[in-house]
């Protein structure tokens, strides 16, 4: 069996993933791992053979601690979809000749669906060939929509962002007293928990937004504009929190109704922007009220001075939970988190196969919106509320965070 590690980063950044990459090398290091490399813009760079010696870049302990606090992927990322290795096998006979090379023994993948959709192939194809390379996933995604854990690293930080934001963008589109509609667009291509997470912003300081758009449930513009003129009726001010992935009931996204051109990735997925650009255009017109659209875009992702300590720390777990599974033998599996309670908050790791995964979404309950599909209910308030927190707050200097980054 190979004497060395490899790990990598891949599909959209968040603000802790570099907290599970720091889990898994420390781990692979303490139990015997030779050499921890790392991937370059994961699978699309190991297959160019750009790869580090991880030791190289983390010098000492300061080193990991400011890649714990430093966001997106130091590694740099991908999106890269692995063919079948039934119709491909060169790519495989590749992809394994280099890992031969390197003398790995543990791979180490660190992201979301599709990333659980590499870990599987690579993982079915090395048992094919009778490889004895452990495969492992380590989940990630502001977008909570991995099957099987409670929810994933990365989801709390964001959650606790937008949260945090919306309360303050309430907070400035009440100071004039006249009417006005405030659109605010989250990520979220199929599956709403960003969405939901601006019902947070409610509290005994702030009466919350107005409405939550979530594409769980078939949106109709026509019933939208209804709603807010309704709205404004009892309140000149109104702030709405909408899915990019908002969908009309014949599956179209309704950003495609604003005729935007928008590229599509290596996975099929079409690039959602323009919703609350559009629907407040619509509110504007149809209304005569002022209107205002607000696109969080990368920001949900990238605020590491409002990383949930909770997340920081669960981000380090399930990495350091993934090194010690494949060193124990197991492969073709991702760390799921497991909640123990809610108060006090606790939770555990467990591990499941990459099948209960890999290209599966969970959505959030139509259970937890109200019966109107327009609110949040207290039960989505109590699952989201121990993950936003404490603070970890980034390393200033000179009154600046301070990052730890790979030049390229």
């Amino acid at each position: 069996m190979g004497k060395n590690a490899i790990v990598g980063q891949s599909g959209g950044p968040t603000s802790v993933i570099n907290s599970s990459l720091a889990g898994v090398y420390e781990s692979c290091k303490s139990r015997g791992a030779e050499i921890v490399y790392g991937m370059r813009h994961g699978v699309a760079g190991l297959m160019e053979k750009n790869v580090v010696d991880m030791s190289a870049l983390l010098k000492d302990d300061l080193d990991i601690e400011l890649l714990k606090r430093t966001p997106s992927s130091f590694l740099g990322s991908c999106r890269y979809k692995l063919p079948d290795w039934q119709k491909d096998p060169a790519t495989y006979e590749k992809l394994f000749g280099i890992l031969e090379e390197l003398d790995i023994g543990w791979f180490f993948y660190i992201g979301g669906n599709d990333s659980m959709d590499t870990i599987g192939k690579l993982a079915d194809y090395g048992a094919h060939v009778g490889r004895d390379i452990r495969f492992m996933g380590v989940p990630k995604t502001i977008d909570n929509d991995l099957m099987v854990t409670d929810h994933t690293p990365g989801y709390g930080s964001a959650a606790k962002y937008i949260g945090v934001v919306m309360k303050e963008v309430i907070r400035d589109a009440t100071v004039y007293g006249t009417k006005y509609v405030t659109i605010v667009e989250i990520m979220g291509r199929n599956a709403g928990w960003l969405t939901a997470a601006a019902a947070l912003a409610k509290g005994p300081d702030c009466e919350g937004v107005d409405m939550i758009c979530l594409p769980e449930v078939p949106f109709n513009v026509d019933r939208f504009v209804e709603k807010v003129a309704a709205m404004q009726e009892k309140k000149a001010s109104i702030v709405i929190a909408v899915s990019e992935g908002v969908k009309l009931e014949d599956g179209r996204y309704v950003c495609e109704l604003a005729d935007d051109v928008h590229a599509v990735d290596a996975f099929g997925h079409k690039a959602l922007t323009g919703t609350a650009r559009y629907l407040a255009n619509t509110i504007a017109r149809r209304l005569n009220t002022k209107t205002r659209c607000i696109e969080l875009s990368t920001l949900q992702r990238c605020a590491g001075h409002m990383t949930s300590r909770t997340d920081i720390t669960e981000a380090y777990q399930v990495g350091g939970a993934a090194a010690k599974a494949a060193f124990e033998g197991h492969t073709g599996e991702m760390v799921a988190i497991k909640r123990i309670s809610n108060s006090p908050y606790q939770s555990t790791t467990e591990l499941h196969p990459i099948s209960e995964v890999a290209n599966l979404e969970k959505k959030v309950p139509l259970s937890w919106l109200n019966e109107n599909h327009t609110q949040m209910t207290q039960e989505f308030i109590d699952y989201a509320k121990p993950l936003i927190q404490a603070e970890l707050s980034p390393l200033y200097i000179a009154g600046l965070p301070h990052h730890i980054y790979v030049e390229d």
